[in-house]
């Protein structure tokens, strides 16, 4: 079926006959009633003389979960299908995902009902397929996506605003759209009718569309999109937020698991470590034996207590709010998305630490949970377990104000605190103004730091620049950190790929560690090394490291702020450790991927006969007292890229226990040879700590040996020595 000339194709042209039927429903008591409205005005835009046609999407996009590009003229004739015009950084676009998922359960591609995502990117990270790729793993998409990097078809229809839903018809027929988040009983009762409608005119086709789900194709990871890491500065312990997994990691400082709470499923459950569950957590904040968690796509605060091995809800009444005041109970106070939380002490001081602070991403906001009695600026005292507003009138904005209820947000996505003079403020990291904004901890003003631009209403200044103020530019952060001793702010500039550090007494703003390519290499300097979209970061081992969540690349990055150095955090099951969440072992060893950096060390040829046996013996070095890592494997592992006949039926892989005592690995050439001039691969990974274990590392060799087979009998060589010195 070919796409049928359209007698305009902007989604304004479904305006007016769409609104009557709206103000008609609103006088609609029944759901007969409203069943009814709908199904005469479908009988209505049926009707017309020509269809208010789709365009048809471009060829050459690129498409993730499915087996190919979707056309809706051929593959799609026959359904109704769901054009969902989103961009993944967008907290709206996010709160619609639930919605989507359940009408996806209801109705399948069976029944005749197609959910499409339309990718139209607002920051040009988001043009990536990479991210958008990483994006449909961490919020769980499972319906096929399209990247429309240069919007095209949202051009084409006059889509104004994330997100917008397009509800067509079997001919490719626009029939319906809904602009922004909050109509899921418009969403089902339009998609139930339209299916209805055209299944009585048979023309619903049971067509299955070739489905092909992009998570299926990783394998398992440690980490799986982490959000937020935060440490104890008592313990110099590490808290995860495990965000793809849905749990919470408590670890030692070497990355050994003490606690895994909640996963892999999401859930909303509180109980013992091995009942509880989440959904999707990012900010984590920890005090003595306690945990405050920000259960994002559940709407709740929860609270871990590590002597009772318990987790319970704090805040929240697990579906999301539209409250923009608060002030009940936490228990009893509906949230929305809150992204991250962050200890504070009330205008009263009578006890440290009796505020949690939370960026309520959601609703564009900054709340305050009262942990203990106390006050606020210019509040009256409040009740232990109040829940209420502190800044942000709730309208997307990057608007500063003397008065913190009229200062504008646009999803605040990260918090650090800087209580002593003459700071006295909440640092924000404001993602969608990619800002930095702060809060005054004395009267609530909220200030420019760097980033954005003047205008409120602008939240498209955005870019990679360093200065100073507004001429600094920043592309969606996520996460801040205060660094007391030096009186400096760490800033996770996420869509830039970078670790930014601003000096607030000057409003500097520069480039710490990454390159802007997302990308996950450990080079010998912060800027020579690589992160991919990192979402939050924490300082410890008294000021000396700092722990980055590299969201994409799934891993705890460390830099050490005195060497200028980089290295990733291991993630270990100990035997000891008290795993509450299922930690699933991989089924069997895979070959890592070598960083970038890793040493290439080609080796001078050798000769072989088929049935000789070849040596390589190991000779690594590790920097002076540097020592393995204890729980974590170091390992070595043997590969011939294009001949691969080479290694059946010999041992790929092994394990490297000792530096004192390291392998020799054999490979034994067959008697019948495909290719008599082959190239041997030694790839090894060292996991090793630093001599006062304040820091572990991971490095990668990789050893290249031509090999040449030759009929004549060869003399017994010595083993090829494999030597380094790290």
């Amino acid at each position: 079926m070919a796409a049928p000339a359209a007698r305009g194709c902007s989604l304004a042209g479904l305006l007016p006959a769409q609104t009557s039927l709206e103000y008609a429903l609103l006088d609609a008591v029944t759901q007969q009633e409203k069943d009814s409205l709908v199904y005469q005005y479908l009988q209505k835009v049926d009707g017309w003389e020509q269809d208010l046609s789709v365009p048809e999407i471009p060829e050459g996009l690129e498409w993730l979960n499915t087996e190919g590009p979707l056309s809706i003229y051929k593959d799609l004739c026959g359904k109704v299908v769901i054009l969902d015009f989103f961009t993944y950084c967008c907290i709206n676009c996010i709160h619609l995902l639930p919605d989507l998922h359940v009408l996806e359960h209801t109705y399948s591609d069976k029944d005749g009902l197609l959910v499409i995502g339309v990718h139209s990117a607002k920051f040009p990270n988001e043009k990536v397929l990479e991210s958008i790729k990483s994006a449909v793993l961490r919020y769980d998409i499972t319906h096929p996506v399209v990247n429309d990097a240069d919007a095209s078809l949202w051009q084409e229809l006059e889509v104004s605003c994330w997100p917008t839903l397009v509800i067509l018809g079997p001919r490719g027929n626009m029939l319906f759209s809904l602009m922004g988040e909050g109509h899921k009983d418009k969403l089902f009762l339009y998609t139930s009718v339209a299916l209805q409608y055209y299944k009585d005119r048979g023309q619903i086709r049971d067509k299955r569309i070739g489905i092909k789900l992009y998570k299926d194709s990783l394998p398992p990871s440690p980490l799986l999109f982490p959000g937020k890491v935060t440490v104890d500065q008592v313990t110099n312990r590490l808290v995860i937020a495990d965000t793809g997994h849905h749990r919470i990691l408590i670890v030692s400082k070497n990355g050994q698991i003490q606690h895994s709470i909640g996963g892999p499923n999401p859930g909303r459950k509180d109980g013992t470590f091995n009942e509880a569950t989440f959904n999707s957590p990012q900010g984590v904040a920890i005090m003595n034996n306690t945990i405050y968690v920000a259960d994002t796509e559940n709407h709740l605060i929860r609270k871990i207590d590590l002597e009772a091995e318990r987790v319970s809800t704090v805040a929240g009444i697990g579906i999301q709010g539209t409250d923009k005041e608060g002030g009940a109970r936490g228990e009893q106070q509906a949230i929305s998305s809150p992204w991250d939380v962050v200890f504070g002490t009330s205008v009263s001081e009578v006890k440290k630490n009796d505020i949690l602070w939370i960026a309520m991403a959601g609703i564009h906001q900054i709340w305050a949970l009262l942990l203990d009695a106390g006050k606020l600026p210019k509040k009256n005292e409040l009740k232990q377990g109040t829940c209420l507003r502190f800044a942000g009138s709730g309208n997307e904005e990057n608007r500063n104000n003397a008065y913190p209820h009229k200062a504008g947000f646009a999803q605040p996505s990260g918090l650090s605190l800087a209580s002593e003079e003459p700071w006295s403020c909440l640092f924000v990291a404001d993602s969608e103004s990619s800002t930095v904004r702060t809060v005054s901890l004395k009267d609530g003003a909220v200030k420019h730091l760097v980033g954005g631009e003047r205008d409120p209403m602008n939240l498209f200044a955005f870019g990679d620049v360093d200065g100073v103020g507004i001429n600094a530019k920043l592309q969606h952060p996520l996460g801040v950190t205060w660094d007391k001793r030096r009186s400096l702010l760490y800033v996770a500039d996420s869509y830039n790929h970078k670790i930014k550090v601003v000096d607030p007494k000057t409003k500097s703003c520069v480039t710490l560690a990454g390159t802007g390519d997302a990308n996950n290499v450990l080079g010998p300097s912060f800027t020579e090394s690589t992160f991919n979209e990192p979402g939050g970061l924490c300082i410890g081992e008294n000021d000396q490291l700092l722990y980055v969540a590299d969201t994409n690349n799934h891993q705890i990055k460390v830099m050490d702020l005195e060497t200028k150095t980089v290295s990733v955090l291991p993630i270990i099951l100990s035997e000891n450790a008290t795993v509450d969440g299922p930690v699933l072992p991989d089924p069997q060893r895979t070959l890592p991927k070598l960083p970038k950096s890793a040493p290439n060390i080609r080796l001078s040829a050798v000769t072989a006969s088929p049935g000789q046996t070849l040596q390589f013996r190991l000779g690594l070095d590790l920097p002076p007292g540097a020592k393995l890592t204890e729980g974590v494997s170091s390992c070595w592992f043997l590969t011939a890229e294009g001949n691969e006949w080479l290694l059946q039926e010999q041992i790929p892989s092994g394990e490297i226990e000792s530096i004192s005592n390291q392998p020799t690995i054999s490979l034994q050439i067959p008697g019948d040879c495909l290719s008599h001039e082959v190239v041997v691969s030694v790839s090894v990974f060292l996991y090793y700590c630093s001599a006062d274990s304040s820091a572990c590392m991971m490095k990668g060799i990789l050893f290249t040996q031509p090999v040449q087979i030759t009929n004549a009998q060869q003399s017994r060589t010595a083993p090829v020595e494999l030597r380094y010195v790290l």
